[in-house]
């Protein structure tokens, strides 16, 4: 009973990490994604905007790692794998509903997420990541 807790907690840290890591990558796409430093937009300038879309991303990206551990393989190599891939491709495909959006709106969607004052494209951008996100998770399960 013991090992079992054992190998259970030694699977949820890296399975965490990887978490975590796809987190990370999933900051660096919305601050490539929008102009100015992120972490200045948000932590220094208070930007509502840019906070949102990156709360959306961070979630989605959550739910994706979520979903693909809870149905995850019985191997935990494969697990792993599986996490690792669909993260990565939850991340891209959340980009690419960035560009779309972009490219269907007037004006640069990346300007809209940097006004400082809450602009309801901010919404709706997030609100595409987190239906993309959603989107991949359905294709998991």
């Amino acid at each position: 009973m013991l090992e079992d807790l054992l190998e259970g907690a030694g699977r949820s840290i890296v399975f965490g990490v990887v978490g975590i890591g796809l987190m990370a990558v999933g900051f660096v796409l919305v601050d490539l994604l929008t102009p100015g430093k992120l972490r200045d937009l948000i932590w220094v300038h208070k930007n509502p905007n840019a906070a949102l879309l990156l709360s959306a991303n961070q979630l989605g990206i959550a739910a994706i790692v979520f979903t693909s551990i809870f149905t995850s393989y019985d191997s935990f190599g494969e697990g792993l794998a599986s996490t690792a891939l669909f993260g990565l491709v939850g991340i891209g495909i959340m980009g690419l509903a960035f560009l779309v959006l972009d490219w269907l709106t007037p004006g640069k969607l990346g300007d809209v997420i940097c006004t400082d004052e809450r602009h309801p494209g901010a919404v709706v951008s997030a609100a595409s990541h987190f239906g993309a996100a959603l989107i991949v998770c359905a294709c998991i399960a």
